[in-house]
């Protein structure tokens, strides 16, 4: 049957091919804002490219294009390039330098970003959203707490007269409440749903295969575990003994359950400060950890067990380690566990039977590409080097960015090249941690194979949305029996009937806040360091205060001539106390030379139970900062608690005592070293880091200032856009 194309003056010919679900989807969108809720592989980008072209056919404006990750937002560029006859479309990630932004942001009819990005701009009052008549959330369901998703079209209602929200998810979840935060974090006015079971849908939906296999655990890992827990029931009765009363403690809790029981100890302890408490946190960190290392053990294997205690070992022997890694550890070594670690060479039996389901595949079609997914970086480790002694079988490793020790990331350019050897067989086996789940556009696999459950009905739906695509598809998978592999797996199904029923039946009542400022009233100014603009606070200032960030020497906020403000989280406080760092009073110091009334704020519910560190060594740290330095010490338990301090603050200095906010004060640099790095790092794309970098590789701010681009690139975390800056600042005519 010849294909049948969409016509529009705004898309290329016979780019998008014409189905009837995906134009019914984009009409009703039109019609209002809205959730679209279609899965994995069904076209959600058409819908959202469809509600494009009509909007700016009929509006004069621009479209915005939230995507979570910056190979979806290269995936999403791409794909409108190649399909629009509009040459505007502009890409945004945090790697671009501001300006460069500014420039985009001015000349792009469709912009394409990571929330992030477009959230900094927003605040730094780099963009407005007044001109878009159409933001796309993708990836919806992440539009809940304090997600960037949420501050965009919250500015995007405040800003444009005539809105439009397109929000779109493959699984917005199985809780209700979670659904309806996120209609209203979105403002969404109708859900629009399809399933691969809707008539309409059905006939463009390969068969797809779904077998779960049940693999026995072996008799010596059955011992591990055994021992194991073992020791779990020890901690969890010494546990039951020390909680206070009222709190009970259940008889084989969950990692749920446990992270529950931390915040109610935490809660005692800031009404009551018992010190006992804080060794009831020690043993609730330690079954955590245990938890933690019998699910390895049993889903997993010796190999990723091995390696966790390898990295409990360092973590327990290290100066800053942790009671509970040091007690954890010398109760598994009082077992003998890790004595007989060292004498098992039996493996986990998903290893194997990984390699049979895939041998069996490649066997019967040669040209199949396989996706693995597993929840952990050395388990994908183990599956790749176990996979490569099978013939026929080329796998690669997926994973994210983030490095840790021995185990360095995939940056964005590695990724995308990546799934670009894997979509043209160069590779035919992905081995992909949770990284591949979402959004990217993986080509159409013949298999996929959970190497175990997953709880979340959003990574499960998403997982099995990378088969059966085009054709025909299989998703096996594997489950460990008697052990919590089954009720991931239980849990998953239940979750995924759930949100089909949620989403079928829920209603969606909206209300769009307005701003509590009256158009003409004038609000505090509140100077903002721009360090700070990454807290989440400045979202919490913006509808009550005029923000205006900047580069400040001293404090990160300013609310008068008079009032500057320090704030430290208990985490980072502590930790400068336990590592000695001279910083914070070097930066104490100045608030107080520079304001006449300095503020030191405190943010977090707990400042003694951060570290394991005498109560009495922080109440001397407040007794030096109150005394010494005269500085008062606010406690705010979070973000929103911190705004609303300084919204108050900012009002009666400005409004009652007519005091505007004046920048000043200088930094006090500790040494020659920390002002050459100040200097470097005062060109833009160049951080702390980069600056060290460089002047380590060259010696001297003058060598470096003098580098050509080629050698500048030479240097660790310089790449071609950082090279260039430089070079464009410092090489550049000055123009005053």
């Amino acid at each position: 049957m010849e294909t049948e194309f969409v016509e529009h003056p705004l898309i290329k010919k016979d780019t998008i091919a014409y189905r009837t679900y995906q134009i019914e989807l984009a009409e009703k969108s039109l019609r209002g804002s809205s959730l679209v809720i279609l899965p994995t592989g069904l076209g959600k980008t058409v819908v959202a490219l469809l509600v494009m072209v009509a909007r700016l056919q009929k509006e004069d404006g621009k479209v915005l294009v939230l995507s979570p990750t910056r190979p979806l937002v290269n995936q999403h560029t791409l794909f409108f390039r190649n399909a629009l006859n509009i040459n505007e479309i502009g890409m945004l990630t945090g790697e671009i330098p501001p300006d460069k932004r500014c420039e985009i942001w001015s000349n792009s009819k469709i912009i394409v970003s990571t929330p992030q990005v477009v959230e900094n701009d927003l605040i730094a009052r780099r963009a407005s959203l007044k001109d878009f008549v159409l933001v796309i959330f993708d990836e919806a369901h992440r539009a809940v707490g304090n997600y960037a998703y949420t501050y965009i079209a919250k500015k995007y209602y405040e800003e444009c007269d005539d809105p439009l929200v397109l929000g779109m998810t493959a699984s917005p979840g199985s809780d209700e409440e979670r659904i309806k935060e996120v209609c209203s974090n979105l403002g969404i006015e109708y859900v629009h749903y399809k399933s691969e079971k809707d008539p309409d849908v059905r006939k463009y939906i390969p068969k797809k295969e779904i077998e779960w296999i049940e693999v026995p655990l072996p008799p010596e890992i059955k011992k591990l575990r055994s021992d194991l827990y073992s020791i779990f029931e020890d901690m969890t009765n010494k546990l039951v003994e020390m909680c206070p009363f009222g709190i009970r403690v259940p008889k084989n809790p969950t990692k749920k359950e446990l992270l529950s029981l931390q915040q109610k100890i935490l809660s005692e302890i800031k009404n009551s400060k018992e010190q006992y408490l804080y060794h009831v946190l020690s043993i609730i960190a330690e079954l955590l950890k245990l938890s933690h290392g019998i699910e390895l053990i049993e889903t997993q294997g010796v190999s990723a067990f091995r390696k966790y205690i390898e990295r409990l070992r360092g973590e327990a022997e290290s100066l800053r380690g942790s009671k509970a890694s040091k007690r954890l550890l010398s109760e598994i070594e009082k077992k003998g566990i890790i004595y007989r670690l060292q004498n098992i060479d039996v493996e986990h039996p998903k290893l194997e039977m990984v390699s049979e389901i895939i041998r069996k595949q490649i066997e019967e079609n040669p040209s199949s590409l396989i996706i693995v997914f597993t929840n952990f970086r050395d388990s994908a480790q183990m599956v790749l080097e176990t996979l490569s002694n099978v013939e026929g079988v080329r796998a690669i490793r997926f994973v994210g960015q983030g490095s840790r020790e021995g185990d360095k990331g995939l940056s964005q350019k590695e990724q995308v090249e990546t799934l670009k050897k894997f979509s043209t067989g160069e590779y035919n086996v992905l081995v992909a941690t949770s990284v591949a789940e979402e959004g990217l556009d993986i080509p159409s696999t013949d298999l996929v194979i959970f190497y175990e459950p997953v709880p979340s009905e959003i990574r499960s739906i998403q997982r099995k949305g990378r088969t059966g695509r085009r054709h025909y598809g299989r998703v096996a998978v594997l489950i460990t029996k008697g052990t919590r592999d089954e009720a991931f797996y239980w849990s998953s199904m239940r979750k995924e009937r759930r949100m089909e029923e949620k989403v079928g039946k829920i209603g969606i009542s909206v209300e769009r806040g307005e701003n509590e400022n009256k158009k003409g009233e004038r609000k505090p100014v509140i100077y903002v360091d721009i360090r700070e603009l990454r807290s989440g606070i400045v979202k919490y200032l913006e509808n009550e205060t005029e923000i205006f960030p900047t580069t400040l020497e001293v404090g990160d906020y300013i609310l008068s001539e008079r009032v500057g403000v320090e704030r430290k989280t208990a985490q980072d406080l502590i930790n400068s106390l336990v590592d000695g760092n001279r910083d914070l009073f070097l930066q104490l110091s100045d608030l107080s030379k520079t304001f006449s009334r300095p503020i030191l704020i405190v943010e977090g519910e707990d400042v003694y139970g951060v570290r394991n560190i005498h109560p009495n060594a922080v109440k001397g740290l407040f007794a030096s900062i109150t005394v010494d330095f005269g500085i008062p010490i606010v406690f705010t338990k979070d973000k929103e608690e911190t705004a609303e301090f300084l919204k108050i603050v900012a009002r009666r200095e400005q409004e009652e005592r007519g005091e505007r906010p004046i920048v000043h004060g200088k930094k006090t640099f500790k040494t020659l070293t920390e002002r050459q790095e100040y200097v470097v790092s005062s060109i833009p794309g160049v951080g702390p880091k980069v600056a060290k970098n460089l002047l380590k590789e060259f010696g001297s701010v003058e060598k470096v200032m003098s580098a050509s681009e080629e050698e500048l690139k030479k240097t660790p975390l310089v790449g071609d856009k950082t090279a260039k800056a430089i070079r464009e600042i410092v090489g550049s005519e000055y123009k005053g």
